[in-house]
Parts: C-alpha cells; structure tokens; sequence
C-alpha cells in the first residue's frame, strides 16, 4: 500500500515524469531532424499530423490500460492478488482486439478518408506514407501498455522509465540514420522517421516482456498461474475502461479535427501549430506523471475505504504539480523563441510561434490544476462520469473552434485560446461532479 506522504508521491511520480519528458524528447527530435532535413516544411507537417492520427487510435488502447490500471490497483487495495492475473489476461486479448481493428482502420479506411479532408494533396499523401507504416507499432503497443498498468497498479513505475529509456534512446539513433541515410542505409527522411518511432516501441516492448516474466510480482501474485481470459473480468474491464478509451480517443481526435481545419486555412498557419504542439509536450511531462500517480493513489485508498484521505492526495499532487510544470514548462513564459527554434529553425514561423506559446502557456498551469480532480474522478471507477464530463468539454472546444476558424476567420493567435475553453470547462464541470454528486455509492 502507497504511503501519503511527499517522499513516496514523487517515488511513483517522477519515474513517470522522466518517461514522460523522454517521449517528449523523441517528439522533439523527430521535429528538428524532420525540419532540417526538408526545408519547405511540408515533412514537418505531415510527420505532424500524421502523428496526430496515430496518437489519436493509441489514445484508445492507452484508455483500456488505464482502466485495466485502476482494476489492478482496487484488487491490490483490497489484497485480492488472486484476481489480479486474469485481469491482466483479460487486457492483454482486449488491447490485441482493439490494435486489430485500429490497424485495420488506418490501412483500409484512412487512405481515402484522408485525402478526401485534405485541402493539400501532397500533405495528405505524405501524412499517408507516415501513418501506414506508424501503424504496424499499435501490435508493440498492446504489449507494452498492457505491462505498464499493470506495474503502475503495483507502483512500480521506474520500470516504466526504462522502457522509456530504451524507447528514446533507440529511436534518437534511429532517426539520424534513417531519416539522413547514415552508415551505408538509404536516406528515407519520413518513412525513416515512422521506422525508427515504430523499431524503437518494438524494443521497448521486447523489454518489458522479458522483465515481467522474471519479475517478483509473477512469482508472489502467481501472475501467469491465472493468466486467462475470464468474461467477468473482460465485463468489470469493459465497464470501468471503455469510458476511458473512449475519452482518450475523442479528446485525441478531437485536436487532430482542430489540426485539420487549420491545415484547410493554410500551411503557414499549420506550421505555426505544429510548432506549438511540438513544445506543449514538455508540458505534459508533469501533468502525466501526477495523472497517474492520482489515479493509482485514489483508486488504492478508496480499495481501503479511506475516503478521509482523498482530499489531501488531492492538495498534495496538485501543489508537486504546479511546481515541477514551473521547472519544465517556464521557457514558454520567458524564452518561447530558443525553444521554437529548437524544433523549427526556419524565422519564418518563430515569431508567431513564439507569440502564441506564450500566451497559452498559462493555460497550461490550469490544466495542471484541474486535472487532478478530473483524474480523481477516473481513479474512483466512475469512469462513465469522466467520459460524459470529457463529451461535454470536446462538444465545447469544437464548436468554439469551429466558430473562431470557419465563421469569424480570426488569426492563429485568438484560434489558441480554445485551450483556455477547454481547460476552463474541465475543471469547472469535474469540480461540480466531485462536490454536488454522491458518486461514492457507484464505487466499482
């Protein structure tokens, strides 16, 4: 069982904010080789938004294994270790499901769709060449996530950062030599940059893999002894996690939507967003870190019944919060422009760029706030509650979106303050939940 004071918090957290900060790292790599490597920035864009097409269908797998996480940590609450092997069972067959349909979904549906949105058909074409080969790695993925929830549920999350260790080392290397063309293999540029994302997740999977299968826990929980898969536990997981996957794939493409519109006013305009998107990353190492470290907390005490304890894991996690975003996030208040440079050297977008991130860099700080409740909400099994409250908050960012690019035709720089929206209405609507709903009786 967790302990509730800083030392431990940050035990859990930290390794998750280091993995965070490495895949953001890989992000921003793979936009200063792709950036140098095509001057017109036509690579950039579409490794882009063809990344946000591939996030968007991770971001539902990603939403199973937080359901399978918040499982997986009650049973350890409640030290019902017995259960815990055919839930993992369970999410691995479930995630091997959902990656089927997903890769099926980009290699048939995807192509036609794709270029049908696309207001430039060579970006769409580009983005295509991208994606299909991005894909391949949805099959690492159900792997790796499925271990990770199950190490997170444990607490065990410098495991996690290993992974993540070899995951961005290797795709670092990866990157030079197949986007260049070093050390005698051809210079692929994009579709070298969608080898080494996806070579790269297969090692880390190959990892994981290995280390859970001479871990302790396979030992002292009998992990494999009741590995199966159990139609009660696929019942409790689709329950508790399809809300989940759900609002991970709509809050995912959701933004891809809001990439594409901006795409149809113009490349310039593209461009400066994905600069932006590239460093708003680096913002999300904390905010990540501290979303499932609540998760795991919340879900853990409440398995023991000590609701008495919520409010301070809340105050806690919130204030480490706020903290560690003013350690990795402060360059967008003070140098924006050193750090756009860093992804896009090309003058042409700094100076917008660098304009926009600063003003919605605060916005950020926000989100680190009201996630916590949001992530509270999750961590209690009322993930159905999570999912309407996400719903509503996309249904708000669109239309805002919507207004602000096709009906009034503002500038990229009043476009941004949709975030402002977003976060703004998230917090006031899981705030709302927590305090005016009895959602204590629906605990899974």
């Amino acid at each position: 069982m967790l302990n509730l004071n800083y030392k431990t918090i940050l035990k859990v957290a930290l390794p998750l904010m280091a993995s965070s900060f490495i895949q953001s790292i890989v992000l921003l790599t793979d936009a200063a080789f792709i950036s140098r490597y095509d001057k017109t920035s036509l690579s950039f864009d579409a490794v882009g938004n063809g990344g946000l097409i591939y996030i968007t269908m991770f971001m539902a797998l990603v939403g199973l294994s937080d359901g399978s996480q918040i499982i997986i940590a009650r049973r350890i609450g409640q030290n019902n270790t017995n259960a815990i092997g055919r839930i993992f069972g369970t999410s691995i067959i479930a995630h091997l499901s959902l990656a089927l349909l997903l890769f099926l979904f980009i290699q048939l549906v995807m192509p036609d769709f794709l270029m049908s949105y696309s207001k430039h058909k060579d970006l769409g074409r580009l983005q295509l060449d991208f994606i299909s080969i991005r894909s391949y790695a949805l099959f690492f993925a159900l792997f790796t996530l499925s271990i990770q929830a199950f190490f997170l549920a444990n607490g065990k999350t410098w495991v996690v950062l290993i992974a993540a260790l070899i995951n961005a080392s290797s795709n670092i290397v990866l990157d030079y030599v197949l986007i260049f063309g070093k050390f005698g293999l051809p210079e692929m540029g994009l579709k070298g940059a969608a080898w080494a994302n996806t070579i790269s997740d297969g090692l880390a999977m190959t990892f994981l893999v290995i280390f859970i299968i001479f871990s302790t826990e396979r030992k002292t929980m009998q992990l494999f002894k009741h590995f199966s898969f159990n139609f009660k536990s696929f019942l409790e997981l689709f329950k508790v996690g399809s809300p989940l996957m759900l609002q991970s794939f709509i809050a995912l493409a959701t933004w891809t939507v809001f990439f594409t519109w901006i795409e149809q006013v113009g490349k310039f305009e593209l461009t400066v967003s994905q600069n932006i998107r590239s460093i708003y990353f680096l913002a999300f190492v904390p905010i990540f870190g501290f979303s499932a470290t609540t998760k795991t907390y919340i879900s853990q005490y409440i398995g023991r019944k000590e609701f008495h304890s919520l409010k301070k894991i809340q105050q806690r996690i919130q204030l480490l919060t706020i903290l560690f975003l003013l350690f990795f996030f402060h360059g967008a208040l003070f140098y924006p422009e050193f750090l756009i440079n860093m992804v896009n050297p090309n003058e042409l977008y700094s100076e917008k760029s660098a304009e926009i991130l600063r003003f919605v860099a605060i916005s950020i700080f926000l989100y680190g706030t009201v996630s916590v409740y949001f992530q509270t909400i999750n961590g209690s099994g009322n993930t159905f509650a999570s999912f309407i409250i996400e719903v509503i908050c996309v249904g708000v960012y669109m239309l805002s979106a919507f207004l602000l690019i096709k009906v009034f035709h503002l500038d990229i720089f009043w476009i941004w303050s949709v975030e402002y929206i977003y976060f703004g209405m998230l917090g006031l609507l899981s705030i709302s939940y927590l305090y005016f709903f009895n959602w204590q009786k629906k605990i899974v």
